[in-house]
Order: structure tokens, then C-alpha cells, then sequence
């Protein structure tokens, strides 16, 4: 150590009133302390310096583990409320409980799951809007992989564990209570550093699950858009916005690795003491001959069983808070109520005729209640008519389709279908009558026959799946594939235009009373659009079934024949009539046909 150097100064601020103090600088080494000591009393006041204050923010209780600013803001959940919770999912097999632990934890990742799956399920569109998709999927993978463990391994664990520490400590009781006495304040000094352990990896499990969805998140977006990451050389930027959430993830798992390993330490540090009294206390107990050797052996054996018992308690119970610290959000989505479209059955008509009225419906979506998207529209379609909605871009046509298909609810107004209010009649019911192609149909990965005969409630056989690929133009091209109809369908192994000719064979094999072309067109080619324009009003105008046919279109060229056309412009009706009156009007649609033919020319 360096030699000290001691120098004198008065302190600014006194430490009491009217009194001198003296006031000294000590330097060790390469550390600082300033003293102050009070003449009279002896007392000495030390300043302890940044690089100790620093050192005692690490120390259990500091700065350094806050696993995030927002700390404060993260909702502790009880863990008796939580099991209360997990006991309802499996009320219905109680009886697995006694039969085995397996069967239980079989039955506890099934039921969890469905229920979770179920309630995201059948919520309103707009939920889907705002939670991120792998945010959802993270939730049904490792949040409820976490819960599972509660009731398969957790508390069947903590039970076993508990009973056996019991039994031993009742054993020490009964062979002597002094002995079984230093034991029992080692257990409870233990079982106290595990409740903090305990908590802190239960906090720790909620950022770690959070931090987790948000990183699949962005690497499901990044894998999803990977044609645009590439077309923009965003590679890097994607790859930094992914390891953001890394860091993240390392900075809690740093901090609960730290965490562990004072508790390692605490367990070893206390049974090496509880060995060592239980030698020393024995030992002592012997020679005053209040004990005999065998009673010793057997209280050794015991402590042994109370101490490893406690060691096993601590773990299952610091795995159990982990457990329900992940069980929040799971939790959170298994209450929300399904979407009141699901919640009763509605009327099913005899038969659906297709007359469609929007009477006065006004409409702005929930995330954007300031923006009016559809204001006072009134629209009647008549059976077996054909209608064309057009209007520039954010006019409100989509909209009106969303809101026929029940994806959202009119604000104000109501539509009815053959003069029954939309709200009233069975959703599941008439969404099989209708038959829709959007501007982007999204197929599934299976096989082109499965998506073509997707959402079809009727038996489909193989002709009936060509009879509508032929109708759709699409049957050339389908033959030509690897497999035929038996080819699994990638996102790059067809074109666009194919996508929408398998989405328009869809759509006519489901034999819908209403048929709804949103852009459906848009992605064919001039002779493909000639031939499927053909086949669809020839499809509308068969004998067997009449049918109501809304086309919604930019290209304008595809509505002429349309037996009224609706123009729209600000979520407002502002023209209506055929291709030839509303020429005759001069006004907005002869606008944009105008518009388009000098682009064509």
C-alpha cells in the first residue's frame, strides 16, 4: 500500500450549526476517501467514493439489474390468481391429475393451446390490424410452452419436494428439537434468498417472452418481404433492427445468469454451514451424552434431505414465477371476448336471392376514427345485376366490400341483404354464399386442387375442380405444372395472374348467390382478361342460378358492360348510371375514361 498523505481543509457545509469540524483528505493506493470529524462527539462522516458506488450498484438491490426502463411499468402477476386460472383450463380432466403426470401434461399443452388459438381466432379483423403476427405466434409457441411446464413438471415437482423436506424436518423434530432448530434458520435464510431469486427470474421471464416476439417479429416481416429487403440492399438494416432485439435478450439473460449464480452461491455457502453446526452441535450433544452417535447419523441423513429438499423447492418455485411472469400476455389474449358476429346464430334464408341495399351507412376504421372512409351511401343492387364501383384511389370502394362481407361494421346505417338487416343473419351461413376475388389472393401452401376447392362446405370432386379451373382459364396452365393439381403451391411458382385465375376458380366452384370481383382482373393479361371477363358473365347469366355480380375496377375497360355503374369519389355516391349516361354527364367517370384512353394512346 502507498504511503498516506493526510491534508486539512474546513468542510463548506457544516455538519451541525455553531460547531467546528475538521475535515481531511486519505489517499490509499489510487482511492479517495474524505473524512469529516466532529471535535466534540468523535464522530467520523466518510464520503465514499464513485468507483465504490459504482461497485455497490452490482451488488444485489443495484442499478445494474433493472432488466429495462421500463421496469416500473410492468405489471407484477400473482401466482395464485394464475394457478387459479390454469386449474380452469383443465378442470375437465381432473381426473388425469390422479392418474399421471404425463396424461396431464398432454392434456395441459392441448387444451392450452386450443384455447388460445380460438380466442385470437375469432376476434374482429381490426385485432389482426394491430397485434403483429409474430408476436401472436410467439404467444402460442413459447408462452404456452412456459405455462405447460406449470402443470406437467412445476407442481408436481414442488408437491414431491415439499413433502420430502416435510418428512425430514419432522424426522429432526422428533429426534431433537435444539439440533433441528439451527436447521430450520439456515432453511428459512435460504428460502427467503429464493423468494428474491425467485421474483427477479419471474420479472426476468416477462422481458425475456416480450423481447422474444418482437425479435420474431421482425424476422418474420424481414423473410415475408424478402423480394423488397433484396431489391433495396436493405439486408444490413434488417439484420441491425434484428440484433437490436438480440442485445436486448442478452442484456436480461446476462443479468439472470449473474442472478443464478448468487444463488448457487447462497445454497453452497449455507449447506456447508449447516453441515458444519450440524458437527459441531452433535458433537457437542455427544459428549454431554444428549444424543447418542446413531441419533447424530440419522440427524446428518435428515439435514441432508431438508437442505437438498429446500434446494429443489427453490428451483421448481423459481421456474413456477418464471412460468407465470410469461403468462401474462397468453392470459390477456385467452380474455378478450369473441367478436359479436360468432357469440349467437343469425337467420339462414331458404333461399338468397342477392337483392343488396347499403341504406345511409357512414364508416371511418377503429385506428383512424378522425378519417371518414364511406359518409351517407346509398347503393341498391338488384338480383342478378351486375354493379361496377369505381372511383380514383381511397374513394371508399373496398370499403363497401369489407363492410358486405362483414369484416367491419357500419358506423351509422346498415346494409341489408334480400331485406334482412346484415347484423341479423348467420354469418357463417352467408359468407358460403358468396363467392370473393381480391386484387392479391393469397393462396395456402397446399395443393392447387385444395385451394381451389378451399372454404367449400359441399363433397368436391376432381371434375368439378377442372369444370371451374377451365371456367377460371386456368386449367392450361395447371396441367402444365410439375404435379397437375396435385402441385403444392409456393409463393414463386406462380405469376400473379395465375394466383387470381386458382382465386376466380375458387370462387365460381363454391356456386356463390353473390360474387364480388375486387380488382380481380387486374394482374391478367389482355387475352386472359378478355376470356375470364367472358366466363364470368357467362357464369352470372347461367339458367340453373341467377346470381348478383359486384365488380370494383381501375381499368375501366372491364365495367362497360356492367348494367349500372356506380362512381364514387370522397366515400360519397356522386354518379350512377350505365357506361353510355354517364358519358352523357361529362362527369368524373368520363374524366378518367378520358384519362385513361389518352394514356393508352
Amino acid at each position: 500500500m502507498a504511503a498516506s498523505q493526510l491534508a486539512f481543509r474546513p468542510l463548506s457545509k457544516p455538519h451541525f450549526p455553531l460547531r467546528r469540524t475538521l475535515s481531511s483528505t486519505i489517499t490509499f493506493s489510487s482511492t479517495r476517501f474524505r473524512c469529516s470529524c466532529l471535535p466534540k462527539t468523535g464522530q467520523i462522516n466518510v464520503e465514499i467514493p464513485v468507483v465504490l458506488r459504482n461497485i455497490r450498484s452490482v451488488l444485489p438491490g443495484g442499478s445494474w439489474w433493472k432488466l429495462s426502463e421500463y421496469e416500473e411499468e410492468a405489471k407484477a402477476r400473482e401466482v395464485m390468481p394464475t394457478l387459479r386460472r390454469i386449474w380452469v383450463l383443465v378442470e375437465d380432466e381432473r381426473w388425469v391429475i390422479f392418474v399421471a403426470v404425463g396424461s396431464l401434461t398432454l392434456a395441459a399443452v392441448k387444451r392450452l393451446r386450443e384455447t388460445l388459438c380460438s380466442a385470437i381466432l375469432f376476434q374482429d379483423i381490426d385485432f389482426f390490424e394491430t397485434e403483429a403476427v409474430g408476436d401472436l405466434t410467439s404467444r402460442l409457441g413459447a408462452d404456452c410452452q412456459q405455462l405447460s411446464n406449470i402443470i406437467g413438471n412445476d407442481i408436481n415437482m414442488i408437491l414431491r419436494n415439499f413433502l420430502q423436506g416435510a418428512g425430514a424436518l419432522i424426522n429432526l423434530l422428533t429426534l431433537s428439537w435444539p439440533l433441528a432448530l439451527s436447521t430450520i434458520v439456515i432453511c428459512s435464510l435460504l428460502s427467503a434468498i429464493l423468494l428474491v431469486y425467485g421474483q427477479y427470474r419471474r420479472k426476468a421471464a416477462m422481458f425475456t417472452q416480450e423481447f422474444t416476439a418482437c425479435a420474431n417479429e421482425v424476422a418474420q416481416e424481414t423473410f415475408s418481404l424478402m423480394r423488397t429487403v433484396r431489391t433495396y440492399g436493405t439486408e444490413e438494416n434488417e439484420l441491425r433492427r434484428y440484433k437490436q432485439w438480440l442485445d436486448k435478450l442478452a442484456f436480461v439473460s446476462i443479468r439472470e445468469s449473474v442472478a443464478y449464480g448468487f444463488w448457487g452461491l447462497s445454497f453452497n455457502t449455507l449447506y456447508r454451514s449447516t453441515q458444519v453446526i450440524a458437527v459441531l452441535l452433535g458433537g457437542m450433544s455427544i459428549l454431554t451424552g444428549h444424543v447418542t452417535p446413531e441419533q447424530l447419523t440419522k440427524y446428518i441423513l435428515y439435514c441432508e434431505w431438508l437442505i437438498y429438499g429446500t434446494l429443489r423447492l427453490g428451483d421448481n418455485f423459481a421456474s413456477l414465477l418464471q412460468s407465470v411472469g410469461a403468462s401474462g400476455k397468453v392470459f390477456q389474449l385467452m380474455d378478450l371476448l369473441p367478436s359479436d358476429q360468432f357469440k349467437s346464430e343469425g337467420v339462414k334464408l331458404k333461399r338468397l336471392m342477392g337483392h343488396i341495399e347499403f341504406a345511409n351507412v357512414s364508416f371511418y376504421y377503429p385506428s383512424r376514427v378522425m378519417v371518414p372512409v364511406l359518409e351517407h351511401v346509398n347503393i341498391s343492387v338488384q338480383a342478378n345485376e351486375v354493379v361496377a364501383i369505381v372511383g380514383i384511389s381511397g374513394s371508399g370502394k373496398s370499403s363497401l366490400v369489407n363492410l358486405l362481407l362483414r369484416l367491419y361494421e357500419p358506423t351509422t346505417g346498415q346494409i341489408l341483404i334480400d331485406g334482412f338487416p346484415l347484423r341479423e343473419l348467420d354469418i357463417g351461413w352467408l359468407r358460403g354464399k358468396i363467392g370473393f376475388v381480391g386484387q392479391e389472393p393469397h393462396l395456402f401452401h397446399m395443393d392447387v386442387k385444395s385451394n381451389i376447392r378451399y372454404g367449400c362446405s359441399r363433397d368436391i370432386g376432381q371434375e368439378d375442380i377442372e369444370w371451374a379451373a377451365k371456367l377460371a382459364y386456368a386449367h392450361g396452365f395447371i396441367s402444365s405444372l410439375p404435379d397437375g393439381y396435385d402441385t403444392i403451391i409456393d409463393d414463386h411458382l406462380l405469376s400473379g395472374g395465375q394466383k387470381q385465375r386458382i382465386a376466380i376458380a375458387r370462387a365460381i366452384l363454391r356456386g356463390p348467390a353473390i360474387l364480388i370481383l375486387d380488382e380481380a382482373t387486374s394482374a391478367l393479361d389482355a387475352e386472359s382478361e378478355h376470356y375470364v371477363e367472358g366466363v364470368l358473365h357467362a357464369f352470372r347469366n347461367d339458367a340453373n342460378a341467377k346470381r348478383t355480380v359486384i365488380v370494383i375496377a381501375h381499368r375501366l375497360s372491364t365495367v362497360k358492360a356492367a348494367d349500372r355503374i356506380v362512381v364514387m369519389d370522397g366515400g360519397s355516391v356522386i354518379e350512377v348510371g350505365d357506361h353510355q349516361q354517364l358519358l352523357l354527364k361529362d362527369g368524373l367517370y368520363a374524366k378518367l375514361i378520358k384519362t385513361q384512353t389518352d394514356a393508352l394512346a
